[in-house]
């Protein structure tokens, strides 16, 4: 039978139902439940327009097919599970920050692991932040997400020997000027990232691909997106953990200014439930070669 276990305000994990595969989904951007000291100036439809919204529930058949899946409460505009603890932004604190940092190219966009832009040009906050209520982000949400994950991954691959990890996302039908590519680009309808073939055996990338596009879907891989830290930290393909980012196109399923399911969300649901069922038979066939 499945279970939900759930830590309050932080993030879920829904389990197999039975016939466990090495198979983990997790949704680290989907959630919708904003901290009461969230103090944002920025309106909050602007500011909701960063969610991955309905991600987790497109994914939802994962437990029903043998595989976990594991989904954050807390919007990543408040803290970004997706980003490295290090990549944050000096000019976002109110003090020094007491340990090293490394932004990075999304950190120097607005989008670094507290969020200083909702849009461009749009600030978050009008104040700055002190180093004590960003550390209680990071432990309060930050470390529970990645400790649930990393928890159930090797207690898996240390079951079975391998490990298969999609990291699942949503992004804007049409870049805006926080995008690598810039503004005004229309997107695939779907967006593959394994870091230039780096977190995932060739194999993985290509079963997905191929799925999708035998089923109608512009497929692109790696371009825009190449997959961030959740794939950097779990793909490591030499030990047989393989990770894989995917990326669906809004405008498939959701109406972007009013957030509401469109007519194509049954469709897309179907469709990835099929998605989720193979690559549950994908996981299982090569534990069964092993």
């Amino acid at each position: 039978m499945s279970t939900t276990h759930k830590i309050p305000g932080v993030l879920y994990r829904a389990d197999p139902r039975d016939g466990e595969v090495p198979l983990i989904f997790d949704s680290p951007h989907s959630g919708t439940d904003y901290p009461e000291d969230f103090d944002h100036t920025c309106p909050r439809q602007v500011l909701r327009t960063a969610e991955d919204t309905y991600v987790d529930e497109l994914y939802s058949a994962a437990p029903a097919q043998g595989a976990t899946l594991i989904g954050a409460l807390f919007p990543r505009s408040y803290i970004d599970a997706n980003r490295h603890i290090a990549d944050m932004d000096q000019t976002l604190l109110a003090e020094p920050w007491p340990h090293p940092l490394s932004p990075g190219v999304k950190t120097k966009m607005g989008m670094g692991l507290i969020r200083r832009l909702a849009v461009p040009k749009l600030p978050v906050y009008s104040r700055k932040l002190g180093v004590a209520e960003v550390q209680a982000r990071i432990d309060k949400y930050y470390h529970a997400y990645h400790a649930e994950l990393t928890g159930v991954a090797d207690r898996l691959h240390a079951r079975f020997g391998g490990l298969w990890h999609v990291d699942c996302h949503s992004m804007k039908s049409v870049s805006n000027g926080m995008a690598a590519e810039g503004p005004g680009v229309p997107r695939a309808d779907f967006v593959l990232g394994d870091r230039d073939g780096t977190t995932c055996a060739p194999e993985l990338t290509q079963f997905v691909r191929q799925f999708l596009e035998q089923r109608g879907y512009d497929v692109r891989v790696n371009d825009p997106y190449k997959g961030v830290e959740l794939v950097r930290r779990h793909g490591r393909p030499k030990e047989n953990r393989h990770s894989l980012q995917i990326e669906v196109n809004r405008k498939l399923y959701m109406d972007e200014e009013s957030f509401e399911r469109n007519a194509n969300f049954p469709k897309l649901k179907v469709d990835l439930d099929a998605l989720v069922a193979a690559l549950a038979g994908f996981a299982r066939e090569r534990i069964g070669a092993r």
